[in-house]
């Protein structure tokens, strides 16, 4: 079996050791997926039937990826029966199957965090409660958590420990609204993203038959990414590997980053509890990132407590040390990194698409992006605006869940009246207020107007009456035509193609050319399900759409750009030449995040994933002053970069006073005095380290750097000002005055800065000193 043969020895043994419980420990870039995926393909050439496997992984791309490698080992006929995908989406479609059993009808729909937040506005705006205090968006976080750890809406009300959680933090009717939520969905017959994995243990618990069902069906279950479970998954997958045991989980203990969604640890570091006779494998050689990245990387990460130990390994020479750029404002490490980057790109012809900005925040993307713009580089933002989230995509959506299920609630609130159609406010005011005094859907009511019209007027309601045929329409073809077919209709129909098309201002030109593209996407979906034989109604691509992720959404035409997310966003990905910003002590670790051992082991393991993600080179950066909520702040570099081995930094970096004999956990702060003659003395040595650099606009912002001023910056009173003169702004440098205009109080100057342009500033606040 020549795909064999592609595995080193340890990878091998755990792909032939397919019966009994296995742990698979796989280490950054060390062939976690081709173990996965190879394991599967063994599995089929030794007899065992696809539909008995069930494989989870974390990603939709990550899912098709892998059929398509085991379909070129085994066939794509037994790699397409597979039980392929990821948790929600596989469970999902257990759901539908059994959802009688739950109460909900086949054809729910799955309420994304905007839905939700939606549905859970409108709840607190109903129970007359502040929206300043009861915050959807903390509301839903908490119904979230509560999910995850398969506490329902009943079980929450009666939790003592919850109620003083919730009234302390001044929200003591957040069960009521959690109970209102939760009950309004099913009236919607809808499932947000948590009950997808809280209704399937709901079921399994509820209905044993079903359980032992599904036990006896899958032989073998295989877990991709077990580090990142929460609890609510951990207990589905015990549940159904009961029965034969046959389960085998690949993770990185190292690499457990999302204690925030929920994700559990402890998972991964108690399975030999949970599977006393399992079987370990440690995947240790990296196959991804240098001998330098990889060693810098287990340095660093040597210092957590909690973890399964493995010494990751590479055997990929070359590349060079890890670079630490200092600069003395936040701004000035945006351009600092532009330049460098462009530099890098043009000297070694490189792609856009080599190189990443990873930051711990996305707050943190803003002064890199309008670096980048200014450079008129090329870049792609993750983590921002889905285009599935995008309005006018929203809009048409709704119809087709319409289509779907006419009892979704937040989709008919978004439609009724859209294109207009002379529904207003207060009519769909008396529809909630009629639904919920009857207990039903704002649908049935729609239907039933011509028996109890609730103070609505004859005009209004032949108006709904149109609409409800027109939805009532869209019901039947979806029984018979294919998803692009249907979608097709609804967009001309509902008058939505010809609104957006009859707008010929730039945005109304984009917002037409995304229902273009979106009817494009429908048009793939249905020719690519037509050819696996696979249904290929609107329900089916619905539930697609809904369980989409962010990579998922990556096009052909996007990718020679340079990447910029957080480092949570990059998980399984990888770069050439990686930047990570902003590493300074509250931004990274993050703030939030070091009152405990275990949180701050976490942002370790973060910064360890972040490091890995590179192949040949890794830049670090922080800055010596960054503006937070408005007031300018002095930080201090971040204790990772004290934590890695000195032998894997660049010699051009100097560590600060604060890191030498400091520990990581103690930093000492230094006079402001001697904050400057570092950062000077550092200048001055990387000045003369340094190679002639490609363009101007660098060694202009690097020259600016030994001139910025020490933290107690002096501004000059704004009355002397006047124009020729050469001032300074401490974010912004030097720059020179070129007019004023306006009266006292309000004059204006505009004044060029060598670093960020030309800058219109009021002179009473804009703090200038006159240097010249």
């Amino acid at each position: 079996m020549d795909y064999l043969n592609e595995l080193n020895p340890v990878q091998r043994e755990a792909v032939e050791k397919t019966d009994g419980p296995s742990l698979v420990i796989a280490g950054a870039g060390s062939g976690k997926t081709r173990v996965l995926t190879y394991r599967i393909a063994h599995l089929l050439n030794k007899g065992v039937r696809p539909y008995t496997i069930l494989a989870l992984t974390f990603t939709n791309k990550a899912a098709r990826e892998m059929k398509e490698r085991i379909g070129h080992i085994v066939g794509s006929e037994q790699a397409q029966s597979l039980w392929m995908g990821t948790f929600h989406s596989t469970f999902a479609k257990i759901l539908r199957y059994e959802a009688e059993h739950l109460g909900f009808d086949s054809n729910f729909t799955i309420y994304d965090t905007q839905d939700s937040k939606n549905l859970l506005r409108s709840i607190i705006k109903e129970m007359k409660l502040d929206d300043k205090v009861y915050k959807a968006n903390d509301i839903l976080n908490r119904i979230s958590s509560a999910k995850n750890n398969l506490v329902t809406a009943t079980a929450y009300s009666q939790n003592s420990a919850a109620q003083e959680i919730d009234a302390s933090n001044r929200r003591p009717l957040t069960a009521e609204i959690y109970k209102r939520y939760s009950h309004r969905c099913r009236q919607a017959n809808a499932m947000d993203f948590d009950d997808l994995l809280l209704q399937t243990n709901i079921l399994f618990k509820s209905s044993p038959e079903v359980l032992a069902k599904y036990q006896a069906k899958f032989k073998y279950i295989l877990v991709d990414e077990y580090q990142d479970t929460n609890y609510s998954q951990y207990l589905i997958v015990k549940k159904l590997a009961e029965q034969h045991k046959n389960v085998s989980v690949v993770g990185d203990d190292a690499q457990s980053i999302y204690s925030f969604r929920g994700a559990k640890i402890e998972n991964i570091l108690n399975f030999r509890n949970d599977y006393p006779d399992y079987q370990l494998f440690k995947l240790e050689q990296n196959y991804r990132s240098t001998k330098i990245i990889v060693n810098a990387a287990n340095s660093v990460i040597k210092k957590n407590q909690g973890q399964i130990k493995k010494e990751s390994f590479s055997e990929k020479e070359g590349g060079e040390n890890i670079k630490v750029i200092k600069a003395m404002t936040d701004h000035e490490e945006g351009y600092i990194i532009a330049n460098d980057l462009y530099e890098t790109k043009m000297r070694h012809r490189l792609k856009f698409e080599d190189f990443a900005i990873l930051y711990r925040t996305n707050a943190q993307s803003r002064i890199f992006e309008e670096s980048l713009r200014k450079l008129n580089l090329p870049y792609k933002i993750y983590g921002g605006l889905s285009f599935y989230q995008r309005k006018e995509i929203k809009d048409l959506l709704s119809y087709f869940r319409m289509a779907v299920n006419p009892n979704d609630e937040e989709a008919i609130k978004r439609v009724i009246n859209y294109p207009k159609r002379g529904i207003g406010a207060t009519t769909i005011s008396k529809l909630q207020e009629a639904a919920a005094q009857n207990e039903s859907s704002i649908w049935d009511i729609v239907c039933g107007l011509n028996q109890r019209p609730y103070g609505i007027n004859g005009g209004t309601i032949s108006k709904l009456m149109k609409f409800a045929t027109l939805i009532t329409d869209f019901q039947k073809m979806q029984e018979t035509e294919s998803a692009f077919d249907l979608a097709n209709h609804i967009a001309k129909t509902t008058g939505i193609i010809k609104e957006l098309y009859n707008d010929r201002s730039p945005e109304g030109v984009s917002r037409h050319e995304n229902i273009q593209e979106l009817l494009n996407a429908i048009q793939d979906f249905t020719q690519i399900a037509l050819e696996e034989g696979k249904e290929n109604k609107l329900a089916n691509y619905l539930e697609d759409v809904a369980l989409l992720t962010d990579h998922d959404n990556e096009k052909d035409e996007d990718r020679n750009k340079i990447s910029m997310m957080t480092i949570h966003s990059a998980k399984g990905l990888e770069f050439p030449h990686l930047y990570l910003v902003g590493l300074e002590e509250d931004l990274f670790p993050s703030q939030m995040a070091t009152s405990t051992q275990q949180e701050l082991e976490e942002e370790r393991r973060l910064f360890y994933v972040a490091l890995t993600r590179a192949e040949t080179k890794v830049s670090l950066s922080f800055a010596k002053s960054r503006y937070k909520w408005g007031n300018m702040s002095y930080p201090r570099p971040s204790r990772f970069l004290n934590e890695i081995d000195e032998k894997y930094v660049d010699n051009q970096f100097e560590k600060e006073p604060e890191f030498n004999g400091a520990s990581s956990d103690n930093f000492q702060s230094n006079s402001d005095s001697e904050v400057v003659s570092q950062s000077r003395k550092f200048q001055a040595k990387r000045s003369l380290n340094t190679k002639p650099k490609l363009n101007q606009p660098t060694a202009r912002i690097k020259a600016s750097s030994q001139q910025q001023d020490d933290p107690n910056f002096k501004p000059s009173n704004p009355e002397l000002i006047q124009a020729g003169m050469v001032v300074e702004h401490q974010r912004f440098g030097k720059g020179k005055v070129l007019q004023m205009e306006g009266s006292k109080p309000n004059i204006k100057a505009t004044v060029f800065f060598q670093n960020v342009g030309q800058k219109q500033l009021l002179l009473k606040f804009a703090k200038l000193k006159i240097v010249g």
